[in-house]
């Protein structure tokens, strides 16, 4: 009673501290003198006296807002220490459950500057708008004779008369860590023997050029050679014979993974690279992702790298942006107001980074120049015409038929400076390779450049060389752009290599690998949060010794194995099957138990092996209590529904200071119990729960379950409410939607449907989709089963069919969890034949052509069904979310696993959840997708309001803060760990509140990422990403707090722990940014990922 009276209190007090200050500000505009000064004597008009007193009202209203946040957080505290734990739930009269009001009030309290960012408006016009040069090319496809896919380039031979082609000839070796072989066999077998072989050849002769770009398999050679050899390769890097291309510990699949493990496969490659070399890439190569991503140029730009070459993009755009020399363009992200995210982009012009395609338009030719193939080798020319070896009798003739090739290709670029890469895949293994080709193009070099009236130059190069000589013949600072060049917002999906073969089935290739990727991804992120603050801690209170140097050795393993997941044909599930299974063990062995973390492994995550789904291990209860370890891996408190399985339905739970906590029993197939319990949780904190077996009459109340079978009984016709949302099905399907507090019902509906493949020569594979036609519906041999239960924190309808089993359910608790829909479907497809299952939601939300995909889970890129394409060139990859909208609502499908994503329709959202293809798809891999598992994947399904009336056809779009919120939650989901019963340790276990203050809600803290063990202080990345959102859609009953602050990080962050030093740096921390500090005044812009250097003790 006393805490309402003081809630009541603050209340009033805020109220009323909120008009008082409007009228002085009111009173203040109007009668201060100094103001009517400062708008000069003589004002023009009424009209500018009217916007001077509007413009200080903002301000001052700015002021206030910031008033009130510090009173509502006092608030917050008071109310925190009276009563931590909501109330247990009621059961009224009517049979429906109710929990009671939640005592903590809850704020949504956003600056309205921080809304003015999603409002974009700012800045110019890029040149390039993806979304626009895709409405404007016909895909049309014509022949284009020797180049097949482009047309005939024609010069005049005297065009280089005054300045003189440069040509930069690249030598690389594209080496996949895991495809055909595993990443320890393709080591073996032939990356040593190429590394070997370069370090032997490149000493030879100081004119020849290597780069190298996959650091998982230099590091690897690195650990088996000598310090001699070792001294070589700084010596080859240091002259700039030898380049560090990108630096990532692989070249990463950039349309499934997520920017948390881009970035940390990044810093891992970089900081190796700094460690042991002590060098720092400056140009990113990419020669083999299947379409980009505009995420990847904004973390190579925040890395401090300064151009970046792509290669796999539509044959339509590149014959588009050839025919207008735009094939070199300022990447510039979509929602960039200025240019300080521009990076100079390399688009390669042709079909692939092999040598046929990239010496110039004919492949017959550039076949030719390739001195692997000359006869007698393991491999020759499919266009029957073999490479010759240079010899003084021929150079002249060779040499001007490939400086033809190289004209013909420049005259597609701007400037008189051309790129031509030298290699393919695992190129260079044999010195005889090397020998080949460097003495017979260092032949026709020779002759080139000693023949003034040819006005060329030949030489090879790095990539930087390359970069470096466009730059200085602009005559620009490397990183700024060069004069006349065009600026370019969007992505490259999806991608076609030829035909209407479009490389859009690998967005949902292999599901349940694309879903244990996001399960390590939590996991080595709650580790490494935990290890920080666990180091820091312990240093603090002089107990370093509990944390030896194995621990953080198998955090780097964890880092390792995830980083070499990202690889393009790893996560994008396009590897043989042995393959396959070799990354499920690393990734099993590197995290997923996360030992180094929990003397148990988390509840819910106890897997048989790499490709079984997990099982939660049942906890057994007798007289004494068991204790549970809850960690919440997100940055911001949370009220969650925590499931724990005991082996009993008499049992109790407690909080840490013996109160009754709200709970809810459910029957599970087997004999054991699921108790959920509804628990706060402390931002990255851990809590403490105590489960009692109890007899006397207390435990926890059951939900009610009821059972259809095969369609026996009546359809069930069943609605679901609870005071944030309701939902009505008809038999298994939901059909329709509310808001709470809201009176428009949203007609939403879903369906499986199935695809099949096409009959003619060409079938769908582990890259391709090629579908039959359109879907067909989904049907099973029998009517599902149907489980209905209601229970006090969620009801939920279960529905069981042959190949799919789904999971539809809606909490009855404050917060984020009762806000959406949890949809999850346990998926099966083991005896189907290329066939592919799809989850499709129909709406009545008028979205037209127009829906939006996330890239990476970083932004948000806008979509348009284009009805000129082929169905399967309208997917595009979802790894976190896609949302369709008109003027009244968005729908938001939130996702724990990346799968591929389509509207084919307006008002309608599917989804690909598995795929089980016979054949393979002729593009190297050489098999079908045979190897499927039983797949749970798992979403959320988001309604909102939208407050502004006007149609946005802008590209740029953003999520509203609930969705953000939403997101993480899904994918990072509380650790339940149970304490070992022989260690009741009681005093030791105490709840660990790490954050002193909590943070704005527009904050996402990406890692907290010890960098050295070895050292006496704690040092560590602190990664901090600033959300943009949309405050344009409305959401009544938040049930959190939520407070933002333009950009804003306060001082003294950290509980206990004081902070020795904060150095902001690159994203990879290669170059210190700025001076250093002892404080955490951090200020960040909408978008920004902002790295800093902090010492912890």
């Amino acid at each position: 009673m006393k805490l309402k009276k003081q809630v009541t209190v603050c209340g009033a007090a805020i109220f009323c501290v909120a008009v008082f200050s409007l009228y002085l500000m009111l009173d203040r505009v109007q009668h201060d003198p100094t103001r009517h000064q400062s708008g000069g004597n003589f004002p023009r008009s009424q009209i500018s006296v009217l916007q001077n007193r509007i413009e200080q009202l903002e301000q001052l209203l700015e002021e206030n807002h910031e008033i009130i946040s510090h009173i509502k957080d006092s608030v917050l505290e008071l109310t925190a220490h009276a009563e931590g734990q909501p109330a247990l739930p009621q059961h009224p009269l009517n049979g429906s459950w109710v929990l009671p009001a939640e005592s903590r009030p809850s704020f949504l309290s956003v600056s309205p500057q921080d809304c003015q960012f999603a409002l974009g408006g700012k800045g110019q016009s890029p040149d390039l708008q993806m979304l626009a040069v895709y409405s404007l090319l016909p895909f049309d496809n014509q022949d284009g004779g020797v180049w097949k896919q482009g047309f005939d380039i024609t010069y005049e031979p005297n065009e280089w008369d005054t300045e003189p082609l440069q040509v930069f000839v690249v030598p690389h070796s594209h080496n996949d860590p895991g495809w055909i072989k595993t990443f320890d066999k393709y080591y073996y077998d032939q990356t040593q023997h190429i590394l070997n072989s370069m370090l032997l050849k490149m000493q030879e002769d100081p004119r020849r050029r290597f780069i190298w770009s996959e650091i998982s398999f230099f590091s690897k050679w690195w650990d088996n050679i000598s310090a001699q050899k070792r001294a070589a390769v700084r010596r080859l890097v240091g002259n700039g014979q030898l380049e560090m291309v990108t630096g990532g510990w692989v070249m990463p699949d950039e349309a499934n993974s997520h920017y948390f493990a881009m970035i940390d496969q990044l810093i891992e490659g970089h900081q190796w690279l700094e460690k042991n070399i002590g060098v720092t890439p400056r140009s990113g190569w990419a020669v083999d992702p299947f379409g980009y991503s505009s995420t990847m140029p904004y973390l190579l730009k925040r890395s401090n790298l300064t151009a970046m070459l792509i290669q796999r993009v539509h044959y339509s755009i590149k014959k588009h942006f050839a025919a207008t020399q735009n094939l070199e363009f300022m990447w510039r992200q979509t929602w960039d107001p200025d240019s300080s995210t521009d990076i100079l982009c390399h688009m390669m012009p042709f079909y692939s980074y092999d040598v046929p395609h990239t010496c110039g338009p004919d492949p017959k030719i550039c076949c030719q120049f390739d001195f692997k193939r000359l006869p007698g080798g393991r491999i020759n020319c499919p266009w029957k015409v073999p490479p010759r070896a240079i010899t003084d009798a021929n150079v002249a003739e060779r040499a001007q038929l490939l400086l033809d090739q190289y004209r013909k290709k420049s005259k597609l670029y701007r400037s008189k400076v051309l790129l031509v890469p030298l290699g393919d895949d695992f190129r260079y293994d044999k010195p005889q390779e090397w020998d080949a080709q460097f003495l017979n193009y260092q032949r026709i070099f020779d002759f080139l450049n000693s023949r003034p009236d040819l006005h060329v130059q030949a030489q090879f190069g790095t990539l930087s060389d390359y970069f470096d000589a466009l730059y200085k013949k602009v005559g620009i600072v490397p990183g700024m752009r060069p004069p006349g060049f065009p600026v370019l917002t969007g992505d490259f999906f999806s991608y076609a290599d030829r035909e209407d073969h479009y490389w859009t089935g690998y967005f949902t290739s292999r599901p349940f690998y694309k879903s244990l990727d996001r399960v390590l991804e939590s996991h080595l992120r709650g580790a490494e949060i935990l290890y920080s603050l666990a180091l820091a801690h312990a240093r603090r209170a002089g107990a370093d010794g509990r944390y030896p140097l194995s621990d953080y050795a198998l955090l780097t393993n964890a880092r390792r194995n995830l980083g070499l997941f990202q690889h393009h044909d790893a996560i994008a599930g396009t590897a043989k099957e042995a393959v396959a299974v070799d990354y499920g063990v690393r990734c099993l062995a590197g995290g997923l138990g996360t030992p180094l973390l929990f003397t148990t492994p988390p509840q819910d995550e106890t897997r048989s092996s790499q490709d079984s789904l997990p099982e939660k291990t049942v906890i057994k209860l007798d007289t004494s209590p068991r204790f549970l370890v809850v960690f919440n891996p997100l940055e911001q408190e949370r009220l969650s529904v925590v499931p724990v399985l005991v082996d009993t339905p008499h049992v109790r739970v407690l909080s840490e200071e013996g109160q009754p906590l709200p709970s809810q029993l459910s029957a599970v197939w087997n004999s054991a119990t699921d108790v959920s319990v509804l628990v706060r949780l402390p931002a990255l904190g851990l809590r403490v729960l105590q489960l009692h077996k109890s007899l006397d009459g207390h435990a926890a109340p059951r939900a009610s379950t009821r059972l259809y079978l095969h369609g026996r009984d009546a359809p069930v016709r069943k609605r679901v409410a609870h005071p944030t949302a309701s939902y009505a099905c008809a038999g298994p399907h939901p059909q329709s939607l509310r808001q709470a507090g809201e009176q428009q019902v949203h007609r939403v509906s879903s369906d499986f449907l199935v695809y099949g493949t096409r009959t003619s020569k060409d079938k769908s594979g582990a890259y391709l989709f090629l579908p039959d036609g359109e879907a067909k519906p989904y049907t099973p041999r029998d009517p599902p089963v149907v489980r209905v239960m209601e229970g006090p924190l969620f009801s939920e309808v279960s529905s069981y069919y042959q190949h799919v089993q789904t999971v539809v359910r809606l909490y009855n608790v404050p917060g984020v969890e009762g806000l959406s829909l949890d949809v999850s479907c346990l998926v099966d497809i083991r005896d189907h034949i290329n066939k592919e299952l799809a989850l499709r939601f129909s709406t009545d939300i008028e979205s037209d052509d127009t829906f939006f995909t996330d890239l990476n889970g970083f932004q948000i890129q806008a979509r348009r069904y284009q009805r000129k394409l082929p169905l399967q060139a309208n997917f595009y990859p979802m790894p976190a979310m896609a949302y369709i909208q008109d003027v009244q609502s968005r729908l938001t499908l939130l996702t724990a696993q990346a799968l591929g994503v389509s509207s084919l329709r307006s008002g309608q959202l599917e989804v690909i959840l598995d795929r089980r293809l016979m054949q393979d798809d002729n593009r190297g891999l050489g098999q079908g997708l045979k190897d499927n598992k039983r797949t749970c994947n798992r979403f959320r399904l988001l309604l909102e309001r939208r407050s502004t009336a006007n149609k946005d056809e802008r590209p740029i779009s953003f999520p509203s803060l609930l969705s953000h919120i939403t997101s993480v939650h899904l994918n990072a989901e509380a650790l339940v760990m149970p304490v070992a019963l022989e260690n009741p340790a009681l005093p030791a276990l105490r709840s660990f509140v790490p954050l002193a203050t909590t943070l704005p809600c527009d904050f996402h803290i990406l890692n907290l990422r010890t960098l050295q063990a070895e050292v006496s202080y704690a040092e560590a990345a602190l990664i901090l990403h600033r959300k943009g959102f949309d405050c344009s859609l409305e959401a009544k009953n938040l049930g959190f707090n939520c407070t933002t602050s333009q950009g804003k990080v306060g001082p003294g962050l950290f509980q206990e722990l004081e902070l020795g030093s904060l150095q902001p740096t690159s994203l990879t921390l290669m170059y210190p940014l700025g001076t250093a500090s002892n404080s955490t005044n951090i200020h960040l812009d909408p978008m920004e990922i902002a790295t800093f250097r902090i010492r912890l003790g």
